[in-house]
Formats: C-alpha cells, structure tokens, sequence
C-alpha cells in the first residue's frame, strides 16, 4: 500500500547499503517524508555524511513520485540538513549535529597507564592471527552442513577428541572424550560443576589460601561455603583436611600454584589423593598455564594419577586468547550425568569457534603458537630475576620458573607504599594481599609482596615496563 494512503508509514530505505527506517504520519506525502528524514539526522540515525539513495530509486521504494522526493531534498538543503554535490549524490551535512550524542569510547586499559604488568591480562598483539585465519578457513572448507546447526551440548565431539589426544600428550591426562566438556572460559566451567556437586550434596570447597577473589566469588554466588587451605613452598598444605565435612571438594593450581609460583610436591599429590578416595571427595584441578614451564619439562597434570577423582580444567585464555571464551573440563564418569544437567541442553560455544580451535589443535598450531610464547617469556621472567637480583635493596623474587607472572617479595609494611609509587609512575601491578582469602592468616607465608605478570606487555614494551618496576622497589 502506498504511504500517502495511511496515517503511518515505516519504509526501509537501502542507504549505503545499509537500512534505514523512515516514519511519518498524516497524509501529506512530502511534509511527512521531509519531517521524517530531518528527524533521523537530528537524532543521530543518519550521521553527517551519510549518503542518502538517489530521488529516482527512494521514490521507487516508497512509491511515490520522483518529484516529491526531489522537493523533500531541495528543503533540507535549504535548511542545511543535506547537501548535494554533483559525482557525490546527496549526503547528511557534516555540519548538522545530532542530537543524541555520540557516546565516546572507554579508553582502553593502556591509556590508564603506561604499563600494565596487573593479573589476568597478556599481550594480545601476539594472537596468531594468520595460523587462525588459516585454520578457519581449512575448518569452514571441511566442516559437514549439520555442523551449522545447533551443537551438542558437551561440546562438538570433534575438538573434545582433539583434546582428549592433546592432552594426554601434553599434560599427561586420562580424558576419554565423552568425558570431556567444553566451557565458555573456567569461569563458566566452575559455576557448571559447583552446581552439579551442589546437587550431589557437596555445600563446601577448600581453596587455596591465596588466589583469584573471583573464583571464590563464583564458588559463594552457587551457594558454596570457601574455605581457606594453607599454601606454601610446596603448594597447598594437606594437614587438617579431615575437618573438611565428608565429600567436600578441594580448588587447585597444583602444577603453578596462582599466584605464589610453587608446584605441588609430589607427596602432597599423594596426600590429597588418598583424603579424596577416603572421603568421596573432589579435587577441581585448575591447569590454567600448565604448559609454561621454563626450567625443565612441565609437570604432569593431578588429574592423570586419579582421574575419578579430579575434574581438571584447561583453557584457551592463557595460551592464546581469553577472547575465545573456550575451556575444557574432564569429568569423571560418576559426575558426567550432573555435569551434563547442570551445563543444559544448549551449547554454550560457538560451534564454528570450536571447529577452528579443532583444526587449530590437529594441525599443531598451537604446539607452534605455545613455543613461540614459552620462548618469550622465559626470557622475560630471566630478565626479571636478573634485575632483583642486581638491585641493590631487599626485594626478592620467589617461585619456580613458569607461568605468566612471579611474585616479588618486599619487606614488611612496604606492600601499600610500593603501589603508590608503581601507580605514580604509570605502572599498573597488583600486591600480593589483593589475593589473599579474607579468612587466611595474616600476613600468610609471605607476608608483603607484589604480583608482576610479565606476559602483559609487548616485546618492545617490557625494557622500559621493567625498568619502571624496578625504580619503586624498596
């Protein structure tokens, strides 16, 4: 129906190739059209410079004819709405100001400071653009018409089979891949099996006295009572365990314990083994950098000595990127009917992300992906220990050799001065009490200290970040 025969018309117009929603009412063609298009330029739809369809092929879509729309530019040329320039078509002046204001962009972390060495973040500039371009094309080339469709919950069985023979490879994990579940990041896969113990009677999680607040976070928000497990030199301390209530579940970093450094030894290993067989209990096992290890091989995941009774998680965010929003959890078979009810009947990852990550894994592009990083960071940490080692005051770095970050010990009552000064100079870090659980002893093993990731900042970066870091040490 024609728009000057209703009180109302929408009409979608292809501007630039984009569409547009015009709106008018009453029945005066032209007034209403014109009325219409200055609105849309002053409240911002059309943006200055914006180029408007031609009159003969906007008359067409509205059905109406070529001189009313011809009259409607004239107008809003006239009142400075629209210009027209012969070659360049009629367009929104640049001059005409919208009135919703254009929000203006966040900055993004880098312009808070000049350097960030805080938690969490890495150098993204280093994300395999052109190896996942590359896997993404193979995948999409290769990929069966069904995989377009809705995906199986647990995950596409494709990249859980894929991990399943990765994993064992590199990480010495017994997964079966029917009892692997792909997550949209360990946050996800946390809240997933606190709900499945939490249906199984388990109201209790020990976490390392020492750790990220937004775990224990999520463990509290699905109903779980947190409580601190001592950490130190050789990871989480096992005595007192038998005051956890019975088929309590234990959270761990055992092979880089986050953020003190340490591994678990290989006796603790056997002590919580042997209090989960004799309790019914659960160790979630947080492999969250398990491959970076710079002095020798890494160590084997918990999960390969026991694996029914350890869920162990992995993740893409350390690796490559937490943009994917791809983790992985291996459940043991007891738990997989709870798992699979608390995840849902939908997948929860993209399945065509999960198709690349597939052909990212099988290819060994991301073996080649995790050489490269394992290189640079080990020279990064080394340029680290090298200059505490050489500064002249009383700090001293702790830990093993891996991972993304280190902590710097610092002497005692210095933590809170220290971030003033690394804040002073542009330089983000973290203070080693910032992940200390509310209820673990204080000062802890360590007492004051800072957390540096240095993974955060670029290659070109890291000399003067470091430098920057070593000029507020005590």
């Amino acid at each position: 129906m024609a728009p000057h025969k209703t009180t109302s018309s929408r009409v979608a117009l292809r501007a630039s190739g984009v569409d547009l929603h015009v709106e008018w009412t009453g029945s005066g063609v032209r007034a209403g059209l014109t009325d219409a298009l200055r609105e849309a330029v002053r409240s911002g739809r059309l943006a200055p410079g914006s180029r408007l369809p031609a009159s003969r092929a906007l008359a067409e879509d509205l059905g109406i004819a070529r001189s009313t729309v011809t009259e409607c530019y004239a107008t809003l040329i006239e009142e400075g709405w629209l210009t027209a320039r012969h070659g360049s078509g009629t367009r929104v002046a640049e001059r005409a100001q919208p009135l919703r204001k254009t929000p203006t962009a966040a900055p993004s972390p880098e312009h808070h400071s000049n350097h960030g060495l805080g938690p969490g973040a890495a150098d993204y500039a280093d994300f395999p653009r052109a190896a996942w371009l590359s896997a993404a094309r193979r995948a999409f080339s290769a990929a069966p018409h069904s995989a377009f469709g809705y995906g199986d919950p647990l995950g596409r069985m494709e990249l859980r089979t894929a991990l399943a023979d990765y994993l064992s490879r590199v990480r010495g994990v017994y997964a079966d891949p029917s009892r692997i579940v792909v997550c949209s990041g360990y946050h996800h896969g946390l809240s997933v099996i606190t709900r499945a113990l939490k249906a199984q009677g388990t109201n209790t999680v020990g976490v390392e006295s020492y750790g990220l607040d937004i775990y224990r976070e999520v463990l509290s928000d699905e109903g779980m009572i947190t409580t601190p497990i001592e950490v130190d030199e050789d990871g989480a301390v096992t005595t007192g365990l038998d005051a956890l209530p019975p088929a309590a579940a234990l959270s761990l970093t055992p092979a880089h314990q986050f953020p003190s450094g340490y591994a678990l030894t290989a006796e603790r290993r056997s002590a919580l083994l042997d209090w989960a067989r004799s309790t019914g209990g659960v160790l979630l096992e947080d492999d969250y950098d398990g491959e970076f290890r710079y002095d020798r091989r890494p160590v084997g995941a918990l999960q390969g000595l026991d694996p029914d009774h350890v869920v162990y998680f992995g993740t893409a965010s350390k690796s490559i990127a937490p943009a994917l929003r791809l983790a992985w959890m291996v459940v043991p078979e007891r738990l997989l009917p709870a798992v699979a009810h608390a995840k849902g009947r939908v997948d929860t990852v993209s399945v065509l992300d999960q198709l690349i990550f597939t052909e990212f894994v099988t290819s060994g592009a991301l073996d080649r992906h995790i050489r490269s990083r394992r290189h640079s960071y080990r020279k990064r940490r080394e340029d680290l220990a090298d200059a505490i080692a050489a500064h002249p005051g009383r700090a001293e770095l702790i830990g093993m050799p891996a991972g993304l970050q280190a902590v710097v010990l610092l002497p005692a009552g210095s933590e809170p001065r220290v971030l003033r000064a690394a804040a002073q100079q542009g330089l983000t870090v973290s203070g080693l009490a910032e992940f200390r659980h509310p209820q673990a002893a204080i000062p802890g093993p360590w007492g004051d200290g800072l957390v540096v990731n240095f993974s955060a900042v670029s290659d070109a970066a890291w000399p003067t970040a470091l430098r920057s870091l070593v000029r507020v040490l005590p």
